[in-house]
């Protein structure tokens, strides 16, 4: 386990890459995996998120500082796939709102032949620039290269450079909204020309969809987006794959962990829960012994529910696997090993405290509170946590992935049971932070409960459409959310709507591959074969419907 250090805190991590600003960017991002790891995996880690961003900032000055008193330049090579820029309105329902942004897309011509269909890959809630990989050895290579197709990845509005607001501030965050983002998608598609100095086409309206299939292809939250492309335009999108769909909303989600006490090591399951027993207890009593006990983690400053919170975070990394090493993280089995060591116990007093809290107090070190308000108001374009997070607590129509943001311990009269999860950790913390980070501005103002009726009104668990694909990990924390649920209305697979559920597969485990596919574990080779031959089928169902 790598150990980052900063000036007042030691914090375990996953393997990150270092966080080298890019000079030219213009604004400074952490490394994506860290980025994700932090803020989208299982509960939102914003204070440690801040911190490590702040300590990236300071080293960027450093380095600016050093380079302009050495006069030193260096050559930067030319990307293999370079940014375009699109036209897209900064609304499309407020009329008065005028102006455009430039939504930066990618594309690769590679495997193009004129009749070839179009794919497009929603970037979904990250900058597009970390979905380049999948055009050169992912989903969008493997259809491309197997059906003369052209590959483009969208980045989503307000990430990564597609930013048409000045700041990130609740007003100016009113344009993030599922209406606004999933007509984006259609107005690119119904106005999209590549430039002639990329791509030259015989007639400038070849791949206009009235003449060209579009196939839009997302996972997890752009999952429940292409699902919504496909039922919503059907006219502008003939098929589409959602991978790791999130069609279902719920305030609460405790679900999100059931697959981790289900899938995992039965033995580090069984040694969270002790953890987790004796650490309720222990903090059910008075202090000192509470204090004594959240010290042991070296956390004694923060209030029970913040040590609740950092104690749960672990659990996060479940979602990070991936069937690609390169790609995913072994943290969540780093954590079970910290766990299992065995070792000795130790007294608070006369309160006995087992090796496994002991084990699991030596794997944390160190993470930051949110008693402190005014952290989270901080509104500049920097502050990208703002943006998922947003997403996830907004109303009305301008609710755009109100799924389970609160990971949240069940009450007592709740029939879920959850044994991984201390009880400090509720529904009453979890919810907080919308309060914090988004204060009422002058436009709009945030709900005091997400509503969850506006995304499960697009089609909830049975949302279905011809020529609409759902593939998912039976291990995924997210399938409680989506159509193959274990509680959503069941169906069959056929060649017009198929299923796929990838043994021993997490979140959208189809979306990358390797350069050499017969590397791929079986599993994966199947599922990306199963996702060439329904394709290659809705091809021919094109190429029908023009001989009529």
């Amino acid at each position: 386990m790598l150990v980052l250090s900063l000036a007042t805190a030691v914090i375990p991590l996953v393997p990150l890459v270092p966080l080298v600003p890019l000079v030219a960017a213009s604004k400074l991002e952490l490394p994506p995996q860290v980025h994700h790891q932090l803020l989208h995996s299982g509960r939102p880690q914003i204070g440690l998120w801040k911190a490590l961003l702040s300590d990236a900032q300071h080293r960027q000055a450093s380095q600016l500082g050093e380079s302009a008193a050495q006069q030193t330049f260096t050559a930067t090579s030319r990307p293999k796939y370079e940014a375009l820029c699109f036209e897209q309105p900064i609304s499309h329902f407020d009329d008065s709102v005028n102006g455009t942004f430039c939504q930066r897309y990618w594309l690769d011509a590679s495997s193009y032949k004129p009749g070839g269909p179009v794919y497009l890959l929603d970037g979904g809630e990250t900058s597009g620039a970390n979905r380049l990989e999948f055009l050169e050895k992912g989903i969008l290579e493997i259809l491309s290269n197997a059906t003369n197709g052209l590959s483009i990845v969208l980045e989503h509005r307000y990430y990564g450079d597609s930013v048409p607001v000045s700041s990130l501030s609740t007003d100016d965050l009113r344009f993030l909204n599922n209406a606004e983002a999933l007509e984006d998608s259609a107005y690119f598609i119904e106005h999209f020309k590549p430039p002639q100095s990329v791509m030259q086409l015989d007639e400038p309206s070849a791949l206009h969809p009235n003449n060209t299939p579009w196939i839009y292809y997302g996972g997890s939250y752009a999952g429940a987006r292409a699902a919504h492309m496909r039922t919503q335009y059907p006219d502008l999108v003939w098929g589409a794959i959602a991978s790791s769909a999130v069609t279902h909303a719920q305030v609460v989600f405790p679900q999100y962990y059931d697959p981790i006490q289900t899938y995992g090591p039965e033995d580090c399951i069984s040694a969270i829960q002790s953890a987790v027993i004796a650490i309720d207890a222990v903090l059910d009593m008075p202090n000192p012994i509470s204090t004594i006990l959240k010290g042991l983690f070296g956390l004694q400053e923060l209030e029970h529910d913040d040590f609740a919170d950092v104690v749960s975070s672990p659990l996060g990394n479940w979602q990070a696997k991936n069937w690609d090493p390169a790609v995913g993280s072994d943290e969540f089995q780093n954590f079970c090993d910290a766990l299992t060591a065995g070792g000795a116990g130790s007294q608070i007093g006369l309160v006995r405290v087992p090796s496994e809290v002991m084990n699991y107090a030596k794997y944390i070190k160190e993470c930051f509170g949110t008693h402190d308000d005014e952290k989270f108001l901080e509104s500049g374009l920097e502050q990208t946590w703002r943006l998922w997070l947003f997403q996830e607590v907004i109303s009305s129509n301008r609710s755009l992935h109100s799924v389970g943001v609160f990971h949240a311990c069940p009450s007592g009269g709740s029939e879920h049971r959850l044994e991984i999860l201390t009880l400090s950790l509720t529904i009453d913390y979890t919810s907080k932070i919308c309060r914090q980070a988004y204060p009422p501005g002058k436009h709009f103002a945030v709900p005091f409960v997400p509503d969850v009726d506006e995304v499960n009104a697009r089609g909830d668990y049975a949302i279905e459409a011809d020529r609409l694909a759902f593939i998912d990990g039976d291990r995924d924390p997210w399938r409680p959310m989506t159509p193959q649920s274990d509680v959503a209305p069941r169906r069959s697979s056929t060649v017009n709507r198929p299923l796929a559920m990838i043994f021993d597969g997490v979140h959208h485990y189809d979306e990358n591959g390797l350069r050499n596919h017969a590397l791929e574990p079986a599993r994966i080779r199947d599922v990306h074969e199963f996702e060439t031959s329904f394709i290659q089928e809705w091809l021919a169902q094109w190429e029908e419907r023009k001989r009529e």
